[in-house]
């Protein structure tokens, strides 16, 4: 089983960025797909990255392609969201998942393994 607790959230001005970071336990860490997802005050979670096993494919929703970068790094443990041009509709908690399938990563629904998430605030 993998545990996963995120950090690197913080207030940031619309422009600006920052570096998620989401470090598992487990020696199953390796073998996982990993994403990332948010959800804002009053509105469903959504996802946002997703990231294979060996690093090797990346998914990402339209509205953060080209701003934000998913990356992995199976010898620490630890999964990375790279946050460039943070915009205010950006604000929201941001939860790392784990899942052995790459192909539901995309759907919360369908996944068990989260982290608490931490909060991204993104002030105009």
């Amino acid at each position: 089983q993998v545990q996963l607790v995120e950090s690197g959230g913080g207030l940031v001005q619309a422009g600006g960025s920052l570096r998620l970071s989401c470090a598992a336990s487990g020696r199953t860490f390796s073998t996982y797909a990993m994403g990332w997802f948010r959800q804002a005050p009053g509105k469903e979670r959504e996802f946002v990255a997703a990231i294979s096993w060996s690093g090797g494919n990346t998914y990402y929703a339209d509205s953060v392609k080209g701003r934000f970068t998913i990356s992995r790094d199976n010898a620490k443990n630890t999964l990375y969201l790279q946050m460039n041009s943070l915009k205010p509709e950006d604000t929201a908690v941001y939860y790392c998942a784990a899942d052995p399938n790459l192909e539901t990563m995309t759907d919360y629904r369908y996944l068990e393994l989260w982290g608490l998430g931490t909060l991204v605030t993104v002030s105009s």
